[in-house]
């Protein structure tokens, strides 16, 4: 919703974002993530590759945290190629930044598995998928190509702890950059490939 606004004002979504943001410590780790990205040179979306961005607050008394994506659209298929990613997280003071790192890049992995693949089939009175087997998951080839972490140091802050700081703005920087590659805004997950397939053969 960010980027449409962002979009039907005629701004950029980052200048947007930090237009209505206040908090210093969510501005800071939006700043960190584009320019650690370098949302300023981003190429413009070209119909197979865009960049988007994503930021939350978990429950607004989590982490914060903000992401930047690059993706590679194939048209053809439907495909979703995460190319690169940036985040910032804010958690306060790390009682061990390593951590932070891991496990906020697992949940970006994780995130990136439910937004694109994750489902449980039903046929009209039941479910119909009972185990692992019929129920898809990213693997190692569908691992972005390049994920970074950057914990940003708050001493003497409370740790405000992880938690799911990562899904939500991971699938909407997922969102946002598909919509800048190929001009199509998709909101119904999982973002598999048939739906995107027939999502941009409809334009």
């Amino acid at each position: 919703m960010m980027d449409e606004l962002a979009r039907a004002s005629g701004q950029d979504p980052l200048a947007f974002r930090l237009a209505h943001m206040q908090d210093p410590r969510a501005r800071a780790v939006m700043t960190e993530a584009t320019n650690r990205f370098g949302w300023a040179k981003r190429a413009p979306g070209d119909g197979r590759h865009g960049c988007g961005m994503g930021f939350a607050r978990y429950k607004n008394i989590g982490a914060y945290c903000a992401i930047v994506m690059e993706i590679e659209l194939e048209r053809e298929t439907g495909r979703i190629t995460v190319r690169r990613v940036e985040a910032a997280v804010d958690a306060g003071q790390p009682a061990s930044t390593d951590g932070i790192r891991n496990q906020v890049e697992g949940g970006i992995v994780q995130s990136l598995s439910w937004t694109t693949r994750e489902i449980t089939a039903f046929d009209a009175n039941h479910r119909t998928s009972f185990d692992w087997s019929g129920y898809q998951i990213s693997r190692f080839r569908d691992v972005p190509d390049r994920i970074n972490v950057h914990v940003l140091p708050q001493p003497g802050l409370p740790f405000s702890g992880r938690r799911r700081s990562r899904p939500g703005p991971t699938a909407a920087a997922l969102a946002n950059a598909i919509a800048d590659a190929s001009g199509v805004r998709l909101r119904e997950m999982p973002l598999i490939p048939d739906k995107v397939k027939t999502a941009l053969g409809a334009i």
